[in-house]
């Protein structure tokens, strides 16, 4: 899933070219090309399906030059995950009868690869044998309020039902599920076979089922986005989590730990990024720290920030924009971009 705007991460993150799309660490490769090349050892890359915004296609066949430009599906409007989930599985089942199929938001940063491959190789096992949708689950390090939380039954065994899901508590409960263990960050990875996800979608969400059955024939052919451009901007707005998977009966957690983050905000970055003995990070330009603690600079290459007596505060500059904002108001940044764009007609988008 390419989709998204990534407003948190803005001014860095831009409409016309979103956080899915930025190279954050200097590596060379941006968080979707990290995404794809970690999967391609456990999928085929002419399996590998990008859907995204139409606006975005350019930078998807820019950055990913080896994905057939077939297996990139443009949304024309953002309707939210549910219907790019449901876009995928009807394209897929277009061309198969039967798969086996992982869910992965393009955003995410992944520390350890290989715990990631075999988590996901034994929840494609499982998913393939029972008729079960399967989320991944990050075992809680602080009480995080800016990610979802689901709570599973006990038990010793791998996969485990889900009991509830719970989106972006306040502290206080964030702090009770922490201290519980019974919760765990709910990363938005998820599996499951054709079937399985199919039957829950006519279920659950039949009208958007519905409206992907009256084009079966022009799925899997070169008719198919004109009948997705027609159609596909007059479904709700709704994510994968309230459509289906808390309403769902047969949904399974596996609890992982392979060093997830979703990157959503600059707090999740500064706690992942390399730090000075301040507790500084500094992100691809010069920075000089006087009596200043826990601070995330963002300037684009060649520039230097001489930051004095400031701490906890995101400083991040990109094209035209400058935003300096406490850490702990940063969930604020969303209206910061709703406000700028209605007071300055979109220019700084």
């Amino acid at each position: 899933m390419a989709g998204g705007v990534g407003s948190r991460f803005w001014p860095y993150s831009r409409t016309a070219r979103p956080k899915q799309f930025l190279d954050f660490f200097g590596t060379g490769r941006s968080l979707i090309q990290m995404t794809v090349d970690r999967i391609l050892p456990l999928v085929p890359q002419e399996h590998i399906l990008v859907v995204t915004n139409a606006a975005y296609r350019d930078l998807v066949r820019e950055q990913l030059p080896d994905i057939s430009e077939h297996n990139i599906l443009c949304e024309p409007a953002r309707r939210n995950t549910a219907p790019c989930i449901a876009y995928a599985v009807a394209h897929i089942a277009a061309l198969t009868d039967n798969a086996n199929i992982l869910v992965a938001s393009s955003d995410a940063l992944i520390i350890n690869v290989d715990e990631f491959r075999r988590v996901i190789g034994e929840g494609l096992q499982f998913v393939s044998r029972h008729d079960a949708l399967l989320t991944i689950g990050m075992k809680p390090t602080r009480p995080e309020t800016g990610y979802g939380y689901i709570q599973f039954e006990q038990g010793e065994e791998t996969f485990r039902k889900v009991k509830t899901f719970t989106e972006k508590p306040n502290r206080e409960l964030a702090e009770v599920f922490l201290n519980s263990g019974e919760f765990l960050w709910n990363a938005g990875i998820f599996l499951w076979n054709m079937q399985s996800i199919t039957r829950q979608f006519e279920k659950h969400l039949p009208t958007v089922m519905a409206a992907f059955y009256k084009g079966r024939a022009q799925m899997g052919t070169p008719d198919e986005q004109a009948f997705i451009n027609e159609m596909f901007p007059s479904l709700p707005s709704i994510s994968i989590d309230y459509g289906i998977m808390e309403k769902a009966d047969n949904v399974y957690v596996c609890a992982a730990d392979f060093g997830w983050s979703d990157l959503g905000t600059w707090g999740s970055l500064h706690d992942l990024s390399e730090k000075d003995d301040n507790n500084n990070v500094t992100l691809h330009c010069d920075a000089q720290y006087y009596d200043a603690h826990g601070n995330v600079v963002a300037l684009e290459k060649g520039k230097l920030a001489v930051v004095e007596g400031i701490s906890d505060c995101i400083i991040a500059e990109s094209d035209g924009v400058l935003l300096v904002c406490r850490m702990q108001d940063e969930q604020q940044i969303r209206q910061f971009v709703v406000d700028a764009e209605q007071r300055f007609d979109g220019k700084y988008n």
